[in-house]
C-alpha cells in the first residue's frame, strides 16, 4: 500500500466532476490496490473521509471511517453513491479537509442522509446516517461533484485557522 499525493485547493482536479465506477473496473486489482491506497492516506492524514479527486482519480469513489459522534460508522469505501437528504431544518456545524489544511468553518447540511452505492466489491448497499456521519458522506459526495466545503458556507465569518479555533472557537456554546 502506498500513502497518495492529497490535491490542495487551487487544484483544478477538486472541481471536476468525476465519472462513475463500472463494477468490473471496480473489481480489478488496480482498483482495490486504489482503495486500500486511499484508506491508508486517509489514516495517515488523520482524516475520517477522502475521495477520488483529492488524490487525483477522476472516480466516483470515497473511503469514510467515523468513530465519533452520535452515529458512529465503521470504514467503508463508497463507490457510485446516490444520497438522499433527509430531515430538516439543516445542521450548522464545524468542518474541515485534507485538500483545505489547517482552515475549518461552520457549514449546513442535512442531519440524515440515506445512501445507496456499490461496495468495494461490486455488491449494492444501503444505510441511513445520521450526525457526524451523515456530515462526512455528504462532504465526500460533494467532492465527487466538483464542490469544496467553503462553497457550501452561508458565511465565512466562522472560518477560521486551526490553530485559532482552538483557541477561539468552543464549540460547546454553539
Amino acid at each position: 500500500m502506498s500513502i497518495l499525493n492529497v490535491a490542495r485547493m487551487g487544484n483544478p482536479v477538486l472541481r471536476e466532476k468525476t465519472r462513475p465506477v463500472e463494477r468490473s473496473e471496480l473489481l480489478t486489482p488496480v482498483m482495490q490496490k486504489l482503495i486500500d491506497d486511499m484508506i491508508q492516506t486517509m489514516v495517515e492524514y488523520q482524516g475520517i473521509g477522502l475521495a477520488g479527486p483529492q488524490v487525483h482519480e477522476q472516480r466516483r469513489i470515497f473511503v469514510a471511517d467515523v468513530e465519533n459522534g452520535d452515529d458512529p460508522m465503521p470504514l467503508i469505501a463508497v463507490v457510485n453513491p446516490v444520497l438522499t437528504l433527509l430531515g430538516n431544518p439543516t445542521v450548522e456545524d464545524w468542518e474541515g479537509c485534507l485538500s483545505i489544511p489547517d482552515l475549518r468553518g461552520r457549514v449546513p447540511r442535512a442531519p440524515e442522509v440515506e445512501l445507496r452505492a456499490l461496495d468495494r466489491y461490486g455488491e449494492p448497499m444501503q444505510l441511513t446516517a445520521h450526525g457526524l456521519a451523515a456530515r462526512v458522506i455528504q462532504h465526500e459526495t460533494d467532492h465527487l461533484n466538483g464542490v469544496l466545503f467553503l462553497d457550501r458556507m452561508q458565511s465565512f465569518d466562522s472560518l477560521t485557522h486551526l490553530n485559532e479555533f482552538s483557541r477561539f472557537w468552543n464549540t460547546e456554546r454553539d
